[in-house]
């Protein structure tokens, strides 16, 4: 499942990770909001951000408070639910998603869990409906069609089986271990 919202969490309510939150500013929220400069500049914010780390270490917290500091809309997709559809049924909703994130843009799609949908192919590691899946989620990236005014952002827990092919340039460019809170970070 799939919805659009405008998420509504502040940096200020995510504890610690000062330098994730920076670098997400500058590679997601700044060239939003100073689009103009950005423009005059030749450059814009990063097609893709893959956030990685153990469970509970707030990469879904830092994607809604991305879009939502940005002001701009967010589709979550939970990669697991993807897997649960028909044969064909996940490729569809992948390129039906990327429309809607088109029609909605300024907006960040994002993929909770992008690892069970993107494991690294090949003839014993995943199955061919898979392969399918992780082909359209490369097209989709890739496509004729510019995203325009659509920033992709992931999460995963175990980035080691994503497919090499979706950590290449052009789709996650920028990727972010976050690191388990301290003490200070919790409180």
């Amino acid at each position: 499942e799939d919805f659009t919202e405008i998420p509504d969490v502040k940096w200020s309510d995510i504890g610690g990770l000062e330098e994730i939150k920076q670098v997400l500013k500058e590679t997601i929220e700044w060239p939003i909001k100073y689009s103009d400069l950005f423009k005059h500049a030749d450059t814009g914010p990063a097609k893709g951000l893959l956030l990685t780390g153990r469970p509970g270490t707030g990469k879904t917290l830092l994607a809604r408070a991305v879009a939502s500091e940005s002001g701009v809309n967010f589709i979550s997709i939970k990669g697991p639910a993807l897997l649960s559809k028909g044969p064909g049924e996940a490729e569809r909703e992948i390129r039906e998603t990327f429309k809607r994130a088109k029609r909605a843009s300024p907006c960040i799609l994002f993929f909770d869990e992008i690892d069970a949908i993107a494991s690294i192919r090949g003839p014993s590691a995943v199955t061919h409906s898979s392969e399918r899946v992780i082909s359209q989620l490369l097209t989709e990236l890739d496509g004729i069609e510019d995203l325009k005014g659509v920033i992709v952002l992931a999460a995963s827990n175990r980035p080691d089986i994503i497919d090499p092919a979706l950590l290449r340039t052009g789709r996650f460019d920028v990727q972010l271990e976050l690191p388990i809170p301290d003490e200070k970070a919790r409180l």
